[in-house]
C-alpha cells in the first residue's frame, strides 16, 4: 500500500520495510513498545536480529502466525495491516486488525485499532492524525465502524479518539485487572 499522508504536516503511514527498520530498531533499544499491553521490545530486537527481512514480513501484512497474550496464552493473530508512523523520521506505529466478514472481534482481542508512539514524538497530534489516516484503510476492509479502547485514566489517548469522532459506548473493569477501568468506544468510518 502507498503512503497516506496528511498533506499538512508530512506525517504519513508508511509499510514497515528494511529501509526504516534501523530507525524502528532504535526505538525499541530505547524502551519504547509498540503495544500498549505488555513490552515486546526485548522480543522484537531479539526477531530482528536474529532475522530482519522474515521480522519485517511479520508486520506486513499481518496475517497468519500468534500472537502471545499478556497471560501467557498465544492465540491466532488476526489479519490487518501494521503501519509505521513516519514524519521523515519514525514516530510510533499503528494497526488494524478484524475479523473478515464481521465487525466482532475475539474476547482476547481489545479494539480494531491500536497504537503507539515514541515518547519524544509525543504531545504533537501525531495520534489523532495517524488515527484519521487509518480510517480509510478500515473503511476498505468493509467496516462501517471500528471499536478502540484505552484505559479510563488515559485522558490522551481517549482525547484522540473522541477527536477522529469516537463515541464512548460503555466502561467495563479491564478484563486483565478488574481494578483499573477501560473506556470502549466506535468510531464511524464513513462506510456507506
Amino acid at each position: 500500500m502507498a503512503s497516506d499522508s496528511d498533506g499538512k504536516s508530512g506525517l504519513s503511514l508508511v509499510a514497515p520495510s528494511l529501509e526504516r527498520l534501523a530507525q524502528y530498531a532504535a526505538a525499541l533499544e530505547q524502551g519504547w513498545s509498540p503495544n500498549n499491553l505488555r513490552d515486546v521490545s526485548g522480543e522484537q530486537l531479539a526477531a530482528i536480529r536474529a532475522d530482519a527481512a522474515a521480522f519485517v514480513a511479520s508486520l506486513n501484512p499481518r496475517a497468519g502466525g500468534t500472537v502471545t497474550l499478556n497471560d501467557g496464552r498465544v492465540v491466532p493473530r488476526l489479519p490487518g495491516p501494521v503501519f509505521w508512523i513516519w514524519d521523515g523520521e519514525f514516530c510510533g506505529s499503528i494497526s488494524f486488525r478484524h475479523v473478515p466478514g464481521t465487525e466482532e472481534l475475539p474476547p482476547h482481542v481489545t479494539g480494531h485499532i491500536g497504537y503507539a508512539i515514541v515518547p519524544w514524538k509525543r504531545r504533537r497530534g501525531y495520534a489523532t492524525r495517524a488515527l484519521a489516516l487509518l480510517l480509510p484503510t478500515v473503511r476498505a476492509h468493509g467496516l462501517k465502524r471500528a471499536q478502540i479502547t484505552c484505559d479510563d485514566d488515559n485522558v490522551a489517548s481517549y482525547r484522540v479518539i473522541e477527536a477522529n469522532g469516537g463515541v464512548l459506548a460503555e466502561r467495563l473493569p479491564d478484563a486483565g485487572d478488574p481494578a483499573r477501568m477501560k473506556r470502549i468506544y466506535w468510531i464511524d468510518t464513513g462506510a456507506g
